[in-house]
């Protein structure tokens, strides 16, 4: 749970760069997960207190439902993990180069914006892609030959000179930076989707093993009367 909200709310501006939506609904699924383990770990407290095995089931049911949906969270990260570099390659340049600074485009333009300044970069490639630009190619630019945010030190108007003393030229541009950062927190959901499937598992196998300890004693109990 904790993983999915603090993907959420630290790196929400990087998956409106995203074509996919699969990263955020992996993310999604572990927070949903998450709080039904909280309420089902009260359940099956109260359900094991009391010994009762209608309250046993369906805490036994609420396990396997949530080891699916950990399961599912877990397969889903990784599968977007082995699509992840050439979704990049098809989409990044295109909506960076196309909505910055665009109307109706602020939540790209931000960003964008964070992206580079975060990591260090310009460009989705390299600072050469902005040449495309939309926004570069238009008045509104101011004579930029990239965002400012492409600069080391952001000051009024300094994406006009695009020389490396001034901007951040990195090898392979935001998209290999972005590329290792995504697939790194998709690793990392991935293991915690699949590890909290296994203990979900676990549990429910001695839920299991409990309530056939009590329908044995009940029926030892009948056979004595």
């Amino acid at each position: 749970m904790a993983v999915g909200i603090w993907t959420l709310i630290e790196k929400s501006d990087y998956l409106s760069l995203l074509a996919s939506s699969t990263f955020a609904v992996s993310a999604y699924i572990l927070i949903f997960a998450g709080g039904l383990v909280m309420v089902t770990g009260f359940l099956g407290c109260c359900a094991v207190i009391r010994e009762q095995k209608s309250c046993l089931c369906t805490y036994f049911s609420f396990l396997l439902l949530i080891f699916l949906i950990e399961l599912v969270a877990g397969v889903l990260a990784y599968m977007y993990y082995q699509r992840l570099s050439e979704e990049l390659k098809q989409h990044l340049n295109l909506t960076m180069t196309e909505n910055y600074a665009q109307p109706g485009r602020n939540h790209i333009t931000h960003s964008v914006d964070r992206l580079q300044q975060d990591f260090k970069c310009c460009g989705s490639n390299s600072s050469a892609d902005w040449q495309y630009s939309i926004y570069i190619l238009s008045p509104e630019s101011g004579g930029r030959v990239v965002p400012d945010s492409c600069c080391k030190t952001i000051t009024p108007s300094c994406g006009q000179r695009d020389h490396p003393s001034n901007i951040y030229k990195v090898e392979g541009g935001c998209i290999t930076k972005l590329e290792q950062f995504l697939a790194d927190h998709l690793l990392i959901i991935g293991a915690v989707g699949i590890g909290v499937a296994c203990l979900q598992l676990t549990g429910a196998l001695l839920t299991s093993c409990f309530i056939y300890i009590l329908y044995k004693e009940e029926k030892d109990e009948y056979s004595e009367m």
